[in-house]
C-alpha cells in the first residue's frame, strides 16, 4: 500500500533515525521485538479485528463486545505469558508490568475505550498483595490471577465522597459471636460508585468501610466481600450492584455502584497484613495506618505513565497530519505548505512531545522511589522507610500527589490542543482524539482529585518549610526549600530556568505558610486557616510540581547518558527535547517565575523566547522520526488522521463508506417520518 510522499520525505530527510529511538524508548532491542512480536500476535488475528467503529455503537453492544473480546484476549495472553515464564512470580513488579501491558499499546489497541478486567488486575490484586496476610494470598491470589471464579474490583469511592477516605460512610460491625463483618451502605450517599468492572463483571469487591468493634470506632480497612454468585453471576442476597451509566470517556471499563445492607462475611475476609481484628473482637494495629492507602499511592505513581501515553498517542496523530495536511503559502508564489512547516503549529505539537519525553523520565525514578520505599517499609515498618533521603513515605506521598495532579491537568489540557491543531478533521471520532481525551481527563480525578492532592502536597510542603527554618535536614525532593539565594542569570539557559522555577516555589510556600498563620492568629481553627490560605497552598504545590519536574528530567538524561544508555544521536535529540520541556514550563510559569525573581530582565527573557524558537526549528525536521519512534501499532492510535502511511484523505471517506447509515441508499425513517411530512400527512 502506497505512503502518502511527504511522510516518505520527511522520513528521509531526519537526522534521527527512528528505530534506533524506539529501541532506547521500549528499553533495548530486546523488549522492542518482544512487544512487536505480541502486538503482531493479536492484531494479525481476524477474531481481534473491528467490524464497525466503536462509536456507532449503543452502549449496551459496546459492554458486550468488550466483554467477549476481552476473555479471547486474556486467554490469549495467558497463554503467550505461559510461553515466555511458565514459573512467573507474583509480585507487584510483575503486576504493574501486566497492568502496563493492558494499558499500553497492547491493551490499548484492541480496547480504545478500555475494558472492564484493568482494575482486577491493577487495583484488586495489587491491594491483595499489599495488605493480605500470606494466608490471604495463599487463599486468594493465585485464583484471582488465574481467574478462577474471582473477578475483582476495588470499591472505595462512595457516591457522597470520593478524595476524602475518612469521610467514607460504609461501614463493618463486627459480630464476636458469629465471627462476621456486617457490611451497610446506610445512606443513598454511601453507596460504592465508580469502581471500574463492579457494574456487571466482577464478583468480589475489596471494599473500604469504616469499622466498628461493639460500637468502638476503628479507621477504615479493607474487606474482600463477595458481590455475586461464583456460578449464576446473580447479586448475592443484600447486594445491589449495576452500572452507572455512559461518561464522557472510558465506556469499556463497566463502571458500578454497589449497596450493601447488612451483608455478612467471615472473620478472615478482612485484610489484616496492616491490621486485625482477633476472634474475641481485639483490635491489633499493626503497620502505619497510611499503609492502607497504599493502593491509591500505587495507581498514583503508574498515572503518570498513563497520561503520557495518551498525550504521545495524541501528538503523534497531530504530527503526522500535520505533515499530510497543507495550508497556505508562506513563500512567495511556492505551493502550500505542511501545517507543521507554521511555527505556530510547531509550538502547538512540539512542546507536547517534549512533554511527554520529560514525563516519561520522571516516571521511572518515581516508580523507582516507589519501590524503594516499599522495600523498605516490608523491611520493618515505617520506622525503616527512613534514611539520607529522610521519611520517605510523606515524600512519596507528596510527590505522587502533586505530579499525579499536575500531569493529568496538562496531559489532558495537551490532548485538546493536539485536537485543535488537526481543525475540523480533529472533531470526528475516527480521528479518535474523543477516546484518548477521555482517558486522560478521567485519570484528572480518579485516585485524587485534583485540587485534594495539590493540598495534601502543600500540607507536606509547608512542614518541610518550617523544618528548614529549624536548619533540619530535607527530603532530596524539596532540598532547595533550605536556599534562600536569590537568582544568578548565567550561560546555561536550562539551570537558569530551573533554578527561577525552584525560587518561584519556595516563595509561593513561603506565601502559603505565612497566609496560614496570618488566618490562625484570627483565632480560627487549623482547617479553617488552610481552606482560607487554600489559593496560595495549591500554587505552590504546581510551582514545586513544576520545579521538580523540570530538575529531575535534567537529572535522568545526565544519568542516562553517564550510563551510556542513550546512543549519541537519541541523546542529541532527546536533550533538545529536556531543553524545550524545561523552557515552555518557564515560559508557561512565567507569571509566577517573575513575580519573584524580579532580577530577570526584559532581555534575558528574550533570549528565552529566541532559544524557544530555535529549538522548535531545530526539532522540526525530526518531528516524524521522534513520533514513529514511539513505535505505535495503527491500532494502537485508532485514528484515521494518523495512520503511519499517512492516507489520511483515503481513510477518512473509507470509514464514512463504513457507517453503518450508509449501508442503505435510503433509510427507513425517509418512509416512516419525512416523506409523510412532505406530503403534508403529519
Amino acid at each position: 500500500m502506497s505512503v502518502n510522499a511527504d511522510l516518505q520525505k520527511e522520513r528521509a530527510a531526519a537526522t534521527l533515525d527512528s528505530e534506533d529511538f524506539a529501541r532506547w524508548w521500549a528499553g533495548g532491542a530486546f523488549h522492542l521485538e518482544e512487544r512487536r512480536a505480541l502486538e503482531r500476535r493479536f492484531y494479525d488475528d481476524p477474531d481481534f479485528a473491528e467490524a464497525v467503529h466503536p462509536s456507532c455503537l449503543s452502549y449496551k453492544e459496546r459492554y458486550e463486545q468488550t466483554v467477549a473480546r476481552s476473555t479471547r484476549f486474556l486467554a490469549k495472553l495467558r497463554q503467550w505469558q505461559r510461553e515466555k515464564q511458565p514459573q512467573l512470580q507474583l509480585d507487584v513488579s510483575t503486576l504493574r508490568d501486566f497492568r502496563l501491558l493492558l494499558s499500553g499499546s497492547l491493551g490499548t489497541g484492541l480496547f480504545q475505550q478500555s475494558f472492564p478486567l484493568r482494575v482486577h488486575f491493577s487495583m484488586f490484586m495489587t491491594t491483595l498483595l499489599g495488605q493480605g496476610t500470606e494466608e490471604q494470598q495463599a487463599q486468594w491470589l493465585n485464583r484471582s490471577w488465574h481467574m478462577d471464579g474471582v473477578l475483582g474490583t476495588y470499591a472505595q469511592t462512595e457516591l457522597g465522597h470520593g478524595t476524602f477516605v475518612r469521610g467514607l460512610e460504609t461501614r463493618a460491625d463486627y459480630d464476636a459471636e458469629r465471627q462476621e463483618f456486617i457490611l451497610n451502605t446506610p445512606t443513598q450517599s454511601s453507596y460504592k460508585w465508580w469502581p471500574g468492572g463492579l457494574g456487571n463483571t466482577a464478583n468480589v469487591a475489596i471494599v473500604l468501610a469504616q469499622l466498628y468493634v461493639r460500637g468502638k470506632h476503628y479507621g477504615l480497612q479493607s474487606f474482600l466481600v463477595r458481590i455475586r454468585d461464583e456460578r449464576t453471576h446473580e447479586p448475592l442476597p443484600g447486594v445491589d450492584v449495576g452500572d452507572i451509566g455512559p461518561r464522557l470517556g472510558g465506556n469499556g471499563v463497566n463502571n458500578g455502584f454497589l449497596g450493601l445492607h447488612d451483608v455478612r462475611i467471615p472473620r478472615n475476609q478482612m485484610l489484616m497484613k496492616n491490621a486485625q481484628v482477633l476472634a474475641d473482637g481485639t483490635f491489633v494495629q499493626g503497620r502505619p495506618p497510611l499503609l492502607l492507602y497504599g493502593t491509591m499511592v500505587y495507581v498514583r505513581v503508574i498515572t503518570l505513565k498513563d497520561v503520557l501515553f495518551g498525550l504521545l498517542q495524541a501528538a503523534t496523530i497531530a504530527t503526522r497530519y500535520s505533515v499530510v495536511r497543507r495550508q497556505s503559502r508562506i513563500d512567495g508564489d511556492r505551493p502550500e505548505v505542511s501545517v507543521l512547516d507554521h511555527t505556530t503549529q510547531q509550538a502547538k505539537i512540539l512542546p507536547q512531545i517534549a512533554r511527554g519525553v520529560c514525563y516519561r523520565l520522571v516516571s521511572d525514578w518515581l516508580w523507582r522511589f516507589y519501590e524503594q520505599v516499599l522495600q523498605q517499609l516490608e523491611g520493618g515498618g515505617q520506622g525503616s522507610a527512613t534514611g539520607a533521603r529522610g521519611n520517605s513515605l510523606p515524600e512519596l506521598h507528596a510527590l505522587s500527589c502533586c505530579l499525579k495532579a499536575v500531569a493529568t491537568d496538562e496531559a489532558t489540557e495537551g490532548v485538546e490542543l493536539l485536537r485543535k491543531s488537526c481543525g475540523g478533521h480533529g472533531f470526528l471520532s475516527s480521528a479518535n482524539f474523543d477516546s484518548i481525551h477521555g482517558l486522560t481527563a478521567a485519570a484528572y480525578t480518579y485516585e485524587g482529585e485534583y485540587t485534594v492532592l495539590l493540598l495534601q502536597t502543600a500540607r507536606f510542603l509547608v512542614r518541610q518549610y518550617v523544618d528548614s527554618l529549624k536548619r533540619k535536614v530535607l527530603p532530596a525532593s524539596v532540598s532547595y526549600l533550605r536556599d534562600t539565594a536569590r537568582l544568578v542569570w548565567g550561560k546555561d539557559l536550562t539551570a537558569n530556568c530551573v533554578r527561577a522555577l525552584e525560587i518561584s516555589a519556595l516563595e509561593q510556600v513561603r506565601q502559603a505558610w505565612q497566609s496560614q498563620n496570618g488566618h490562625k492568629s484570627k483565632k480560627v481553627s487549623a482547617e479553617m486557616a488552610s481552606n482560607l490560605a487554600g489559593r496560595q497552598l495549591t500554587s505552590a504545590a504546581i510551582a514545586h510540581a513544576h520545579a521538580f519536574f523540570t530538575r529531575n528530567a535534567l537529572e535522568e538524561l545526565a544519568s542516562l547518558r553517564r550510563k551510556g544508555d542513550l546512543s549519541q544521536n537519541v541523546s542529541h535529540v532527546v536533550g533538545q527535547l529536556v531543553e524545550l520541556f524545561v523552557i515552555d514550563t518557564f515560559l508557561r510559569q512565567a507569571g509566577c517565575v517573575l513575580r519573584w525573581n524580579s532580577g530577570i530582565n526584559g532581555t534575558q527573557l528574550r533570549f528565552v523566547e529566541r532559544r524557544y524558537e530555535e529549538l522548535l526549528a531545530r526539532l522540526r525536521p525530526n518531528a516524524v522520526a521522534l513520533v514513529d519512534g514511539f513505535d505505535f501499532h495503527d491500532r494502537v492510535l485508532g485514528s484515521t488522521l494518523g495512520c503511519h502511511d499517512g492516507r489520511v484523505y483515503e481513510r477518512l471517506m473509507e470509514e464514512a463508506r463504513r457507517n453503518p447509515v450508509n449501508q442503505e441508499p435510503v433509510n427507513a425513517s425517509f418512509h416512516s417520518h419525512l416523506l409523510p411530512m412532505m406530503r403534508g400527512k403529519l
